[in-house]
């Protein structure tokens, strides 16, 4: 697999390790390991004054100026009353009566915890708040690539897959790769090459925002407009912790994409020589010319997600992060004949106190939470019968994908540390979007 990842010394490729043993879920689940004490103390976002009722924190980069000639998009209208119960109007923690204390050392912004059996919120901050999904968003793109698209129809790569800047997969110039494997690569590693060449068969980037938008609102997700299929910021981003609970709970009703998204390692295909682009320039005396392209054997991609390999009971789920949008992520973990989705947004994640250590207290918070509500996941069929996304009105198109129940799924695992040493020779880019 190829992670191209932004440091300070500029552009690298971090190669992958591989995965251990998967843990399957299991009708009686394991006994989970205990939440593990909080690093040392975070600063979390007071967000009681609803600072992000309407838009994003402010962005630190230029990457949603409109083009030019393009107006900024108007921010998509606040539904009033909420989306799933008047409580999660609430803009900073929303508990139930009687509820014990969040526990310690929750650094994300907004983050909620939903039993997608029953379809309760059990607790959340800032459910509503709008933030930017980042990579997280590909649940959506997933979803219409899934409904519109045979997988077994072949995609050949192109030099702008290849060009997307962010993580990637390897899609390269005369690489031929059907839609499966293109959605290995989008929910295994998170390639937004991939992405760009799922949306090119669905139309184009602006037809499968398009879609991915019609989506969002037939699933009820008010607070959600995506701007690009990958999840690198674009104009008029943003989701919401509620948002992200709807759209990972569609998503696991299709069995599709279940296989996909749990799968821990998969071979991803090879490709011909890429030829340079470079001009051709005069060799030093005595220099020895450049070695000829060669082409790239299938190399193994293993999933990036550690929700499989951590968490007993584990479904699914999907990490993200850009610049703008921090740390964001959502996923799913069946515990004791329920399903919870925990979602975290715009988080910071410190050292000792990961991401993961977060998302596991949140779910033994939730489970203790049992039987209460502070308000619930809509279904597709209560979602009112129209919705402004992407600068457009959209009327709601039921969406009724077949599979398995409700619920979450993407997140993946990273176990064990053999390393796998799979160099697509190709085009480094930033990493912003991941």
């Amino acid at each position: 697999m190829i992670a191209r990842t932004l440091s300070a010394a500029g552009r690298t490729i971090a190669t992958v390790g591989l995965l251990g043993a998967l843990v399957a879920p299991a009708a009686a689940t394991p006994v989970p390991a205990p939440s593990p004490t909080p690093g040392p103390a975070v600063k979390t976002l007071v967000t009681d004054a609803c600072p992000h009722k309407q838009v994003p924190p402010p962005a630190v980069d230029a990457s949603e100026v409109p083009k030019p000639g393009q107006p900024a998009p108007s921010p998509l209208p606040v539904p009033d009353p909420p989306v799933g119960g008047e409580k999660l109007s609430g803009c900073g923690l929303v508990v139930p009566d009687g509820a014990p204390p969040v526990p310690p050392g929750i650094d994300s912004a907004g983050w909620l915890v939903a039993d997608a059996t029953d379809g309760a919120v059990v607790a959340a901050k800032d459910p509503h708040g709008r933030y930017r999904p980042a990579s997280t968003i590909k649940l959506l793109l997933a979803q219409v690539a899934l409904r519109d698209l045979d997988l077994d129809t072949v995609v050949e790569g192109t030099a702008e897959d290849d060009g997307q800047e962010g993580d990637a997969a390897g899609v390269a110039p005369g690489g031929r790769y059907t839609v499966k494997d293109l959605l290995e690569g989008l929910l295994l590693i998170s390639g937004n090459d991939t992405a760009h060449a799922l949306a090119r068969q669905l139309g184009g980037v602006d037809e499968a925002v398009r879609k991915m938008n019609k989506l969002a609102a037939s699933l009820g997700a008010r607070d959600t407009r995506a701007a690009t299929p990958s999840g690198l910021d674009g104009p008029g981003m943003s989701s919401s912790p509620y948002d992200m609970a709807l759209i990972l709970r569609a998503a696991l009703q299709d069995k599709r994409f279940v296989e996909i998204a749990s799968t821990r390692r998969i071979t991803f295909p090879g490709h011909p020589p890429v030829p340079t682009t470079a001009p051709a320039t005069p060799l030093p005396p005595g220099a020895s010319p450049p070695p000829s392209p060669t082409s790239v054997a299938p190399y193994p991609i293993v999933n990036e997600n550690r929700l499989l390999t951590d968490f007993p009971g584990a479904v699914a789920g999907k990490n993200g992060y850009t610049d703008d949008a921090k740390k964001t992520f959502v996923g799913a973990v069946d515990r004791d004949g329920h399903r919870y989705i925990i979602v975290q947004m715009f988080g910071l994640s410190h050292t000792g106190n990961t991401y993961w250590d977060q998302y596991r207290r949140l779910l033994d918070y939730g489970v203790a939470l049992r039987g209460k509500s502070v308000g619930t996941l809509v279904s597709s069929e209560a979602t009112p019968p129209a919705s402004e996304h992407g600068g457009e009105t959209e009327t709601v198109v039921e969406s009724g994908p077949s599979g398995m129940g409700n619920g979450t799924r993407l997140l993946i695992g990273l176990g064990g540390l053999a390393v796998i040493a799979a160099l697509v020779g190709a085009a480094m880019r930033t990493n912003r979007s991941r």
